[in-house]
């Protein structure tokens, strides 16, 4: 347990089909203070996403139905999840896949292999976002 934080340990989610991908994002992301929580489709997702409104979504996009667009689109079509911060980590590269990343309405499109520090920085870019009042 970290008891240097005052604040409260914010809570991801981290949908991905691959157990050694889920657990190396866990292991990266519990490091860092964040409680996780899993899911291996996008039908798992969606579900604790529902359930547990975490503070962060952390998205494979070649995952069994829904993909990661769709769980994104769905995310943040809800008035009630809309707020909070989707990060797509996929292996799809291209132009096109960003595209749809962005038209599905993903906070961040990051490429696997991804670099640690550059995922790391952008979840607390997004988690800072969040936090400051509108």
């Amino acid at each position: 347990m970290n008891s240097g934080s005052s604040a409260a340990a914010k809570r991801s989610l981290i949908g991905d089909d691959e157990d050694a991908i889920v657990m190396l994002l866990k292991m990266r992301l519990e490091s860092a203070g964040y409680h996780t929580f899993s899911a291996f489709d996008g039908a798992g997702a969606l579900k604790v996403v529902r359930e547990l409104e975490p503070d962060l979504v952390l998205l494979d996009v070649m995952m069994p139905p829904p993909n990661g667009f769709e769980v994104c689109r769905v995310i943040k079509n809800d008035s009630a999840l809309r707020k909070i911060p989707v990060i797509l980590l996929t292996a799809k590269a291209s132009e096109t896949d960003q595209f749809w990343g962005s038209e599905s309405g993903a906070d961040a499109y990051i490429i696997k292999p991804y670099d640690p520090v550059e995922l790391m920085n952008a979840i607390q870019k997004l988690i800072s976002a969040e936090e400051k009042p509108l």
